[in-house]
């Protein structure tokens, strides 16, 4: 396969780049509604299937680094390939799964495996085609808004699925939307040809892989041991820094380390991360929390509580696919700051009136505030991260960027899980939604440290 030549046509690129950034958060949400479901054909807990999810986020924030380095020694597009038939193969397992075991092996390994490899070159393809300011920042508002979609839309159409077909069904959805991807990936240029005498860090990749295992199954611990948790968080520490260490020993000895240290060296690009990471925190750990209160707690259905997240879904479209009209009018720290802000006073909101209504309609107001504030900062905490290096560090920044964000995603998942498993009543709902609340306001002060006008590696 030679991916060097003419580039792609920008619409031809976006339409399975989008998809395929859709399918893998649709993937993160999609489960939250069917978690009575699952629990009950498979003879699980919640707790049982809250691992599933978590897992599957965990793989994906170990594995995006070693994926996005991947792409220079492999190319963008064979990478991109091959992760969407590995997610494809995971999704036909889980949808055949006879016990939680296989499920996990399915949905959490194979599946989260298929994304780690499939997503960077998403967003390096992006950055490499698309290198005017305003055409980039429309690029990525599409990929984001079908990014931001897949997981506020995951509830609905996993509910619809589940309510109407069975639970399987949702993967089975997800085997076939690959497929397609594959199919139209096939016009896909790679405007950078593949390096195959390029080293690869397996050392390195093993010590970030594993430093941050121990880090989320630390917060995972809170609720049964929290000797272990401290245990594995110091764990989780003290290998990462181990990581650190090994990269700058590797650069300065002349060997190509798994990322570049100068990566960290780039104030901007390490505040975006930042935000990044606790966008999709919030995004995930409000998706898991509601969910699974109006099923377990209020005892409504996949399609109801789907339903619900309807106002989420619709607050992300709107935001997300103004992405490029909003960054022509307003400084990219601005819509961060501003995202935060409407994002935090959402969670407000929604603790209030679900705490002094029964009504299901109580949950609109408070989704469709956090769906806006979400959508408005997703596209430009990636821009800000993406447009800071060179042609030839975007498949290390790639790898680190979607690595931190879905990092997010499963500590946002775990976080407030592990809260609301400690009891699940609206006092564990609400204090696990303040805890987001808390962290909604450490993305704000983040997001005021950004400079106003950060400045963008011009491409040549």
């Amino acid at each position: 396969m030679t991916d060097t030549g003419v580039s792609s046509p920008p619409r031809a690129v976006l339409v399975p780049l989008a998809l395929a950034q859709f399918i893998c958060s649709f993937a993160g949400s999609n489960m939250n509604v069917m978690i009575n479901d699952i629990s009950r054909d498979l003879n699980t807990t919640v707790q049982g299937v809250q691992l599933v999810i978590t897992t599957f986020l965990l793989v994906m924030a170990a594995l995006m680094i070693p994926g996005g380095k991947l792409t220079d020694r492999y190319g963008r597009k064979r990478c991109f390939i091959v992760g969407l038939v590995v997610y494809g193969i995971g999704a036909v397992l889980s949808a055949l799964a006879p016990g939680l075991g296989v499920l996990m092996l399915g949905n959490s390994i194979l599946e989260g495996v298929g994304t780690a490899m499939l997503i960077p070159p998403v967003y390096i393809l992006t950055t490499l085609l698309f290198t005017e300011t305003a055409s980039r920042a429309r690029a990525f508002g599409v990929i984001m808004a079908m990014g931001g979609i897949g997981a506020a839309a995951g509830p609905l159409l996993g509910g619809l699925i589940t309510s109407g077909l069975g639970w399987r069904a949702a993967f089975g959805f997800q085997a076939l939307v690959v497929a397609v991807i594959v199919l139209l990936s096939l016009r896909v240029v790679d405007p950078l040809p593949a390096d195959p005498t390029k080293s690869f860090d397996i050392p390195g990749s093993l010590l970030s892989a594993i430093g941050l295992v121990l880090l989320v199954m630390g917060i995972l611990a809170a609720d049964d041991d929290v000797r272990l948790m401290l245990a594995l968080l110091a764990a989780g520490v003290a290998v990462l820094v181990c990581f650190f260490l090994w990269i700058r020993a590797r650069e300065r000895s002349g060997h190509e380390p798994l990322i570049s240290t100068s990566l960290f060296r780039n104030r901007t690009s390490n505040l975006g991360l930042v935000t990044q990471n606790l966008q999709w925190l919030l995004l995930m750990g409000t998706s898991f929390v509601v969910a699974a209160y109006l099923q377990v707690v209020r005892g409504y259905s996949a399609i109801e509580t789907g339903v619900i997240f309807t106002a989420a879904t619709l607050g992300l479209l709107v935001s997300s696919l103004a992405a490029a009209r909003l960054a022509r009018r307003r400084a990219q720290r601005t819509l961060i700051m501003a995202g935060f802000l409407i994002t935090v006073v959402g969670i407000v909101v929604l603790i209030v009136m679900t705490g002094s209504s029964e009504n299901l309609w109580a949950f609109v107001p408070g989704l469709l505030l956090i769906g806006l504030g979400l959508g408005v900062m997703l596209t430009p905490a990636v821009n800000i991260v993406q447009s800071a290096f060179s042609e030839e560090q975007q498949g290390e920044i790639s790898g680190l960027s979607r690595s931190v964000s879905n990092l997010g995603s499963s500590l946002g998942t775990a976080i407030a899980g592990t809260i609301l498993a400690a009891g699940l009543t609206g006092h564990a709902y609400a204090a696990a939604m303040i805890a987001l609340a808390a962290l909604g306001v450490v993305g704000l002060v983040t997001a005021v440290l950004l400079p106003s006008q950060p400045g963008r590696f011009q491409p040549t």
